[in-house]
């Protein structure tokens, strides 16, 4: 039997970006998710349902665009076609018709017999600094009638009406420390490498960069275009399900997600998407939304970006400071408020330390509904229990009729 909406329920989404992994060697073959401390989600997975879901369709490819929206109730196949448009929508930067909007990472190169990704975010470059670099992209790229727009840190976003069409989108991510000599010698690749290219000497002894270096931090040293799309046509959470919200996240892709799917996005100081931003900021912008909407997503993106760095210590902490930081609090603010609500906390698709990218398994997931707690099971939020469990649901919509019940006809 399908549940019904109820108008009096409040429902939260929590997304740990990233958290899933592999067995490593150095933690006795466990994953980050079974060694680390995470008495909170533990405590769901023993009063919940706890399963995995399918958040990369086949066919796409595992980006968190694409995990992220299957984790809100949508199939992001056949509609989204990359994440360029979701942060151009965060940044309220209007993509016309026939254009492609573009993510413009700010990365390090190593260049020398090979020229290598060292770092597709630049050493975690700050906003400020990214600011002044965008504006002397912006003067002196030969842009045509492209345009470029600083986002959050290294993550900037490049709006081309005349893009060609079929490129193939290259993450930086998935290629740190890899040579990326083909791609720059790539024929078919000439529209973007040429503008990658004609960033170097524009970037290479910016006042900027010479600060970074003395101070022993990575320059940003060149552009990368990549997650190029156009923008998706999807129905909102008020017309699937009669449903209003919020979203909380220092990520652009979320904030736009939310803008499609009707959520209002809430910006929190101090949010960095890295192990160190204002966690207790989030969870407070997130319980002050549900007192006048019906939903909150709260997306954290560190267990993400230690796991492209490969940083085993920092995703561990990453891990434990979403179920301390996070889930934690959230779950002691429900309680004050006194509301009935459905919760689903998971993890957006795996970021193996040893691939330092994202891989498409299905993912850990726990829903836990505050009037209907299971009796006490000996499990713990990770994958191998997810396994376990059995239970395995297909896709995004199926995940989003679990959490909210049947949609509007």
């Amino acid at each position: 039997m399908v549940k019904l909406v109820s108008f009096f329920m409040k429902y939260l989404i929590l997304i740990g970006d990233g958290m899933g992994d592999y067995p490593i060697p150095e933690l006795a073959n466990q994953t980050p998710l079974e060694a680390a401390k995470t008495p909170n989600l533990d405590r769901l997975a023993q009063a919940g349902s706890l399963g995995r879901v399918v958040t990369t369709p086949e066919g796409m490819a595992p980006g968190s665009d694409v995990a992220i929206m299957s984790l809100m109730g949508y199939n992001p196949k056949g509609v989204l076609t990359g994440r360029g448009p979701l942060e151009a929508a965060a940044l309220k930067v209007a993509v016309p018709t026939g254009a492609l909007a573009f993510r413009l990472n700010l990365v390090t190169l190593e260049f020398g017999a090979k020229t290598l990704m060292r770092d597709h975010a630049a050493g975690d470059i700050s906003s400020l600094e990214a600011g002044e670099l965008i504006a002397v992209l912006a003067e002196k790229l030969p842009l045509g009638k492209a345009t470029l727009h600083q986002g959050v840190s290294y993550r900037n976003l490049l709006v081309w009406p005349e893009a060609p069409r079929g490129l193939p989108s290259l993450p930086p991510h998935d290629y740190r420390d890899q040579p990326i000599d083909g791609f720059l010698g790539d024929p078919a690749l000439e529209p973007l490498m040429s503008l990658v290219k004609a960033s170097w000497p524009i970037l290479a002894d910016h006042p900027v960069n010479r600060a970074r270096l003395t101070k022993g931090l990575a320059p940003a040293n060149s552009v990368w275009l990549w997650g190029q799309g156009q923008s998706p046509q999807i129905k909102t959470y008020k017309e699937r399900w009669g449903l209003t919200g919020a979203t909380v996240s220092a990520v652009d892709i979320i904030r736009g997600l939310g803008l499609y799917s009707g959520l209002e996005p809430i910006w929190v100081d101090g949010a960095t998407g890295l192990v160190k931003t204002n966690y207790e900021g989030k969870v407070v912008a997130g319980l002050q939304a549900l007192k006048s909407r019906d939903l909150a997503v709260i997306h954290l993106e560190a267990p993400d970006e230690a796991s492209h760095q490969g940083n085993l210590s920092d995703k561990l902490l990453a891990i434990e400071n979403f179920d301390r930081l996070i889930v934690g609090p959230v779950l002691e603010g429900l309680a004050q408020a006194g509301w009935d609500y459905r919760l689903l906390v998971a993890c957006d698709h795996y970021t193996p330390l040893v691939l330092r990218t994202h891989a498409a398994d299905p993912v850990p997931f726990v829903i836990y509904d505050s009037r209907n707690q299971k009796g006490p099971q000996a499990l713990g939020f990770n994958e191998k229990n997810a396994l376990d469990s059995g239970l395995l649901v297909p896709n995004g919509p199926a995940l989003g009729q679990a959490l909210f019940g049947a949609e509007r006809v």
